[in-house]
């Protein structure tokens, strides 16, 4: 046995395929602290119809909950947002990366490709890069926390108090509604109800050649690791984990493919799965498809009459950063079922520094390095 393992058991449950109480609720909002920010920041930053991008995570969020009968994230990809933020780039880029990836992953998908890699990739790895989305979590959540200290703590107590009281007395744990509701409520008393925005129907967006070069090589390039690494393996491994349930990797990378084809040439944002999700929507209490089902159904009204910058931009700070803090929590506790610390700490630590694609690469290379030496040192004792 590896002294280095660090393994949780956990005993095995079943839910049933849906539910629709308040911890499903709960745990349909829980993915907003990551969702909301990235596809408003791409909102303002590109001006892209923020109605059209809400729109198609709603249909995809109820289509993925019926599919999987189980809760499972569907998620701005989040090195295509970063980049897009920081450099403004187009709407017709956006759309022909999101094709690019659509392509790919569905290939990839259909092909059995990702059941080859999932076998290449160890579980340090992954488990690795559980950790380093959990540090990239905190971190985004402290820069929340300076920008809304009050509320954070304000939504921080709400979480703990119903954590205990679930402990305590059974209670349902529907935190992640409840300071999503105050949020809002603060939101519309200092800033009012915003005007009502009616969606106009989607155009077909039709990038040039030119869009798709700086699409694949800006945006699709640097996200196609974290997709793979942490959008379908990382993802798989986690519903293990939480929900004691085998899914397979081409089935996530088929739905990542449809996804994009389906959305983006009509104004939709790039998406995927992510482990960061399902930990959020699992902390927050889902457990069944009811919570994807749920989670479309709350956003299909803002897409259709309030999809401005300004009705999600009601929502404080500090609610997405008391949300981001007890996911990150989640997430690093299932880090530590891996069966080397000490390659998990390092992929983790690599993420936190360089990103999710380079602490991938470098774990890859770390674990054949270190095979390697092991293999030197097990023949050498054997000829002594």
């Amino acid at each position: 046995m590896n002294p280095e393992r660090c393994v949780v058991m956990k005993t095995s449950k079943s839910w049933p395929d849906f539910r629709f109480n308040l911890e499903e609720i709960a745990g349909a909002v829980g993915d907003y602290g990551t969702l909301i920010p990235i596809v408003l920041g791409v909102a303002i930053i590109s001006h892209v119809n923020l109605g059209y991008i809400l729109l198609f995570f709603s249909l995809w969020y109820i289509t993925t909950g019926l599919y999987y009968k189980m809760p499972v994230p569907v998620e701005p990809m989040k090195a295509i947002g970063v980049v897009v933020i920081a450099e403004g780039l187009t709407k017709n880029v956006i759309a022909a990366s999101g094709m690019i990836l659509g392509i790919l992953f569905l290939v990839l998908g259909m092909g059995k490709g990702m059941k080859f890699i999932q076998g290449k990739v160890p579980h340090s790895v992954i488990r690795g890069i559980q950790l380093g989305l959990a540090l990239l979590l905190l971190k985004t959540s402290v820069s929340f926390f300076l920008k809304d200290y009050f509320m954070a703590l304000v939504c921080i107590f709400v979480v703990i108090g119903f954590s205990a009281a679930k402990r305590a007395k059974g209670i349902p744990d529907i935190s992640a509604l409840v300071i999503l509701s105050i949020g809002v409520c603060v939101g519309i008393y200092m800033y009012g109800i915003p005007p009502i925005a009616v969606i106009q129907l989607p155009k077909i967006i039709i990038p040039a050649f030119k869009d798709f070069l700086e699409g694949f090589w800006s945006l699709a390039l640097p996200q196609t690791p974290l997709t793979i690494s942490n959008a379908i393996l990382a993802t798989t491994l986690l519903m293990q984990d939480l929900l004691h349930k085998d899914v397979d990797p081409d089935r996530l990378s088929i739905t990542i493919g449809l996804m994009n084809l389906t959305s983006v040439p009509f104004g939709g944002f790039p998406m995927c799965h992510g482990a960061g999700g399902l930990a959020a929507q699992y902390r927050f209490g889902a457990r069944t498809g009811g919570s994807n089902i749920v989670s479309g159904f709350i956003l299909l009204p803002i897409a259709l009459f309030f999809a401005s910058s300004e009705f999600v931009a009601l929502i404080p700070f500090g609610v997405f950063g008391a949300l981001l803090l007890f996911v990150a929590v989640e997430l690093g506790k299932n880090s530590l079922k891996t069966d080397s610390c000490t390659i998990t700490s390092i992929v983790g630590l690599l993420a936190l520094i360089g990103g999710i694609t380079i602490a991938f690469i470098g774990g890859m290379i770390l674990t054949m390095v270190l095979t390697r030496m092991h293999r030197k040192v097990f023949m050498k004792s054997s000829k002594a």
